[in-house]
């Protein structure tokens, strides 16, 4: 039956599948690369939720849909969509497109393989580990291990799993029965998967300790050691810092090799979160700022985000030899890990990790590195640092804009102050009243489509702009637009 009823698709018509992906490409080329990346062109076109459910028709039904129907609802899908390529995106810590990376992207989700054995993901797997690699190298280590992990909060979670293993191997079987109270370091400007990790492994939220950080949002060395002995003498055991390379919001690099010596003192496992500051490795003149990674035990790194190979490209490397993530994740499942195949079954690296299936997420970097070079790559660091420089200068030159603190990356935290509250500043009500400028504005910019920057209130601050500058194709212009576009977005508050 099945054969003499086909059914109302393009199953075995290949011919008219080509016409319907060429006409989603020409859709893709003409609404997201060129009008997305046009800086005269909307960021986005706000739509309230029950609004947006009504346009994009969203319910699924037992019919089928024309092909003229199906390209109408991809440029839908893109027309209400948020443009993270255009220039004045400037909310998340990753942006931009760079196109070999989409080459890359676009290859990868066509090929639809796994990343778990060599027998089918034979180009992949000895790629990916030709990328780990490099970026292995980058940190200063000349062997070691790594996996690309879906996002830097589990490579976070994965450098934690790992380091308890490595410590009480029992654990794999025996699960939390098998550990004492334990005790992991980080300081209060650590990104949320910490938390999240332990809370997720069984460790429990309790066991994180927080550490201090200095008014530039930097681990306190002095502290740490002041933590590790509290927790001992409470009779827990630590067992990990993750020190952080690039914090989220005020973009902070913490002091490596002091916290290495710490961590060699009382035998801790040292991860690195370098999810957003990692790719700094790559410029000469910036790298010092991560100077002592190289004593880390796992680093976790997101090219993803400054180098703008695409969503999601994240690396959790190892300085380990010794097979730790096969050890720590590996079940030998025998329909897939036949350990009597006709190759070397080492190159099996699906074993690694807790996934299944694993998408491919070397090849766009792969194919980007290939396209740029270290050296284009490296340009692309130090032209982020150089906006980010110039943003900082043309800030202080004008009225209602003040710095929370000079950057040494390139997220530039500021306050916008309106005309009503400039020289207000020892009003009682001054934070209350300021704390509510950077909401006005994200809606008035959002709802215009002009520009997208995020803000927080941080500590005892009130909420502040933190300005992300990572999009390669930035320029000084959009630097001006954006101080131009607050300006006129709040003259009136």
């Amino acid at each position: 039956m099945a054969e003499s009823q086909p059914l109302l698709s393009l199953d075995g018509d290949p011919v008219a599948a080509e016409a319907l992906l060429q006409d989603v490409f020409r859709i893709v080329v003409d609404e997201v690369i060129r009008k997305g990346t046009n800086a005269f062109e909307k960021v986005c076109e706000w739509k309230e939720p029950e609004e947006l459910k009504q346009l994009l028709d969203l319910e699924l039904r037992h019919e089928g849909e024309s092909q003229e129907q199906i390209l109408e609802r991809c440029r839908a899908v893109i027309r209400y969509s948020v443009k993270t390529c255009h220039p004045r995106f400037f909310n998340q810590l990753f942006s931009g497109l760079d196109p070999h990376a989409l080459a890359g992207r676009i290859v990868t989700e066509s090929l639809n393989t796994s990343q778990y054995t060599y027998e089918i993901a034979p180009v992949f797997v000895l790629m990916e580990e030709e990328v780990l690699k490099k970026l292995r190298a980058l940190v200063g280590w000349s062997s070691g291990d790594g996996v690309f992990c879906p996002g830097g909060s589990i490579s976070n979670m994965y450098a934690v799993n790992l380091a308890r293993y490595q410590r009480y191997p029992d654990c794999k079987q025996r699960g939390l029965r098998a550990l004492p109270p334990l005790a992991l370091f980080t300081s209060k400007e650590c990104h949320y998967s910490i938390k999240k990790g332990a809370a997720f492994l069984g460790l429990g939220t309790d066991s994180v300790r927080m550490v201090k950080a200095d008014e530039r949002g930097k681990m306190i060395p002095e502290d740490l050691e002041r933590q590790i002995s509290l927790a001992k003498a409470e009779g827990a055991v630590p067992f990990l810092v993750s020190a952080t390379s690039g914090t989220t919001v005020l973009g902070a690099f913490d002091p490596l090799d002091a916290i290495a010596d710490v961590c060699q003192h009382h035998g801790l496992w040292l991860h690195v979160d370098a999810a957003w500051g990692g790719s700094v490795l790559l410029s000469q003149t910036h790298r010092h700022l991560l100077a002592g990674i190289q004593r880390a035990d796992s680093v976790a790194w997101n090219p993803h985000k400054l180098l703008s190979a695409g969503l999601q490209c994240s690396a959790l490397l190892l300085r380990d030899t010794s097979n730790l993530l096969k050890r720590c994740h590996g079940s030998q499942a025998s329909y897939l890990f036949q350990q009597d195949k006709f190759y070397d079954v080492a190159l099996d690296t699906g074993d690694k990790v807790v996934q299944c299936g694993r998408r491919v997420d070397c090849l766009k970097l792969w194919l980007m590195w290939k396209a740029q070079g270290g050296q284009g790559l490296e340009r692309r660091v130090d032209q982020a640092f150089a906006l980010a420089g110039y943003l900082v200068e043309e800030l202080k030159k004008r009225e209602g804009f003040e710095l929370v603190m000079e950057p040494e990356f390139v997220n530039v935290c500021f306050w916008f102050v309106p005309p009503s509250l400039r020289g207000k500043k020892e009003s009682p009500d001054y934070s209350e009243r300021l704390s509510k400028v950077a909401p006005i504005l994200k809606e008035r910019m959002v709802r215009k489509g002009s520009m997208m920057i995020g803000y927080q209130p941080h500590g005892t601050l009130s909420n502040f702009f933190r300005m992300v500058v990572a999009n390669p194709a930035l320029t000084r212009a959009d630097m001006d637009f954006l101080l131009n576009e607050l300006e006129w977005l709040g003259q009136d508050l």
